[in-house]
């Protein structure tokens, strides 16, 4: 098996998803470009609700999670945990960059 990664790098704004009034979450959308490369690289069949794993990085953090496609926004999308957002000083409606590195696609 062969080990392969792709690294991407994008701007992204931080938008909050609602859905549950008690514990809103936050995401960045990857670009509609980026996320059909995703879309044509990631193996089959993908995990849970298509998700692709990844190892994120925004700043000085970095952590692994997936992303997810989202058929509203056309987009996979990361989600952005607490710690994260407090550890780089970031809010929603915040722009920043964003590496995602997928491993093994």
């Amino acid at each position: 098996m062969t080990l392969r990664i792709v690294i991407i790098d994008f701007d992204a704004q931080l938008w909050e998803w609602d859905a549950r009034r008690t514990d809103s979450w936050v995401f960045v959308s990857l670009p509609a470009d980026v996320s059909e490369d995703v879309r044509e690289l990631a193996a089959e069949p993908r995990r849970g609700f298509g998700s692709v794993r990844v190892r994120a990085t925004i700043g000085a953090t970095s952590w692994q999670t997936s992303i997810f496609p989202d058929g509203a926004r056309e987009a996979y999308v990361l989600p952005l945990k607490r710690a994260v957002r407090v550890a780089e000083g970031l809010e929603v409606g915040d722009t920043c960059t964003v590496t995602v590195e997928l491993v093994d696609i």
